[in-house]
């Protein structure tokens, strides 16, 4: 063993003050501090650091010569690496040669995708060398996001983002918890992954976690240009239990509240400055995951995440913390009161038992309104809205109530067209749709308005295909009157003939 000492220190995601005091007593220390950095020369392990470090230290700025880009190197990228490291390892040597300790820096834990671990390889067989652990990026972004990564029996899934697209999309493929490393150049190809394994509503994406230009956002709202290689995508704790609203006694008394809250059809600018105000008052949020993953986190609050089709006990639940004292915000897309969560609530608040707990609801613009809205004006008479769920109704009341629609020459607006595991009803609702309206009819099919995948096109009834419409899509068929204009846009008149 050579006289000097090797210590590869994490230095946690970003913050300075989450330096451990081991580590921070060792970088003062240190006669030798090396770190690395790409050939611009700024090295992010070193701004962490600098607060620790003393006058007359000697550094060693280990710099990649190849990053991203390709390399004359005979051996290729690999080449290039292979020696760069054998280098560094070369000249931190002759410093623990020489008796003096040297520390290497880290961001994150050194032995969580560090770069430190080519150098520990390489010297640790012939030097005394110790390790210290650090926050790992993918602690710190669960920490800013104020989502539990696991509880109970979960599995974390850590990731990179390096690996094919299908291979990701395979191993993400269940509910279980997820962190995907590695982002920068390969965030398209891990986005697609998501939303090939069904997963994309439910990914956050974080970036430079816990430092002063930390950026948190729904994965599938974020700019594939804008993205570092220091970003990471979290698919959090679908579970996140939580302990019981902590409430001030002195400054409430009582019950508090429930507010069954619509976010729109997508993204914050379509939530009524109503709605946000409430969900920024509330203490605890509940609400169908993805719905609820549509809400910026707050530290300060609690989120009760839960499954699309739980709406009873979501609502009871509820309304069991607002008689504790919360202030519960249930969150639904769209108006809460058209095919969601506001009539699920009242239903269950009817029971005796919630008599004191005071329920309202704010409305929401809906998915009705916002297809429209980029369609033209469709909406403009008379129309009527229906599902085509049969979950909580039978098929034979909904081709009643369409048959009816269709008779009276009304436009309608059709929510839940399909599903995973309803595939049928569409084509059976425009075969029956056809008995009574002209083959021209026009169909606006809008799928994910206001969201990033946003489309909107504009068919005859007869050529409507249900093989592009699935459960984001909504579709409004029109009247006798409806029309499309020379400029593409649709609309039915106010004056009826």
């Amino acid at each position: 063993m050579g006289a000097g000492r090797l210590y590869g220190v994490g230095l946690g995601p970003g913050d300075p003050e989450l330096v451990t005091v081991k580590a921070a007593r060792l970088v003062e220390r240190a006669d030798v501090v090396a770190y690395h950095s790409a050939r611009h020369g700024r090295s992010i392990a070193r701004a962490i650091a600098e607060p620790y470090l003393r006058e007359g230290q000697i550094e060693e700025a280990l710099v990649y010569p190849v990053t991203t880009e390709t390399t004359a190197h005979p051996g290729g990228y690999r080449g290039a690496i292979d020696e760069f490291y054998a280098e560094c390892a070369a000249r931190l040597a002759a410093h623990l040669d020489a008796g003096r300790d040297v520390v290497v820096l880290c961001e994150g834990d050194p032995f969580f995708y560090g770069s430190y671990l080519h150098i520990h390889k390489r010297l640790s067989p012939r030097y005394a060398t110790e390790v210290v652990p650090g926050v790992t990026s993918v602690s710190g972004g669960s920490a800013v996001l104020g989502r539990p990564l696991v509880e109970g029996d979960e599995v974390l899934t850590v990731l990179p983002g390096t690996l094919a697209p299908e291979e990701l999309a395979r191993r993400l493929d269940g509910s279980g918890p997820a962190a995907i490393l590695k982002l920068g150049r390969t965030f398209t190809a891990v986005r697609e992954a998501l939303a090939r394994a069904g997963r994309l509503d439910e990914a956050w994406y974080v970036e430079r976690a816990t430092t002063a230009g930390q950026r948190v956002a729904p994965l599938s709202d974020v700019d594939p240009s804008t993205v570092p290689y220091f970003s990471l995508a979290l698919l959090p704790s679908r579970v996140a239990a939580v302990p019981p609203p902590l409430v001030d006694a002195a400054a409430r008394s009582g019950p508090g509240e429930v507010s069954v809250v619509g976010l729109g059809p997508a993204g914050r600018e379509w939530t009524t400055p109503e709605a946000q105000a409430v969900l920024a008052a509330a203490d605890d949020l509940v609400g169908y995951g993805p719905y609820l993953d549509r809400v910026p986190p707050n530290p300060r609050q609690r989120r009760h995440p839960s499954g699309n089709t739980e709406e009873a006990a979501r609502a009871a639940y509820a309304l069991d913390l607002a008689a504790a004292g919360s202030r519960v915000a249930v969150v639904s897309s769209g108006d809460p009161g058209v095919f969601a969560m506001a009539s699920a609530v009242l239903e269950v608040a009817a029971q005796p038992r919630y008599a004191d707990v005071p329920v309202r609801v704010v409305p929401g613009l809906t998915a009705a309104q916002a297809v429209a809205s980029r369609a033209g004006a469709p909406l403009g008479h008379d129309y009527c809205v229906l599902s085509l769920s049969d979950r909580l109704k039978p098929w034979d009341v909904i081709v009643e109530r369409l048959t009816a629609a269709a008779r009276t020459d009304l436009v309608i607006a059709i929510y839940n067209p399909a599903s995973r595991t309803r595939t049928w009803q569409v084509e059976k609702a425009r075969d029956l749709l056809l008995e009574h309206r002209a083959p021209d009819t026009p169909v606006v099919v809008g799928r994910d308005v206001g969201g990033p995948a946003e489309h909107v096109r504009v068919v005859r009834l007869a050529d409507l295909d249900p093989s592009g419409v699935d459960m984001r899509c909504l579709l409004i068929v029109g009247s006798s009157a409806t029309r499309q204009g020379s400029g593409g846009a649709v609309f039915t008149p106010r004056r009826y003939p």
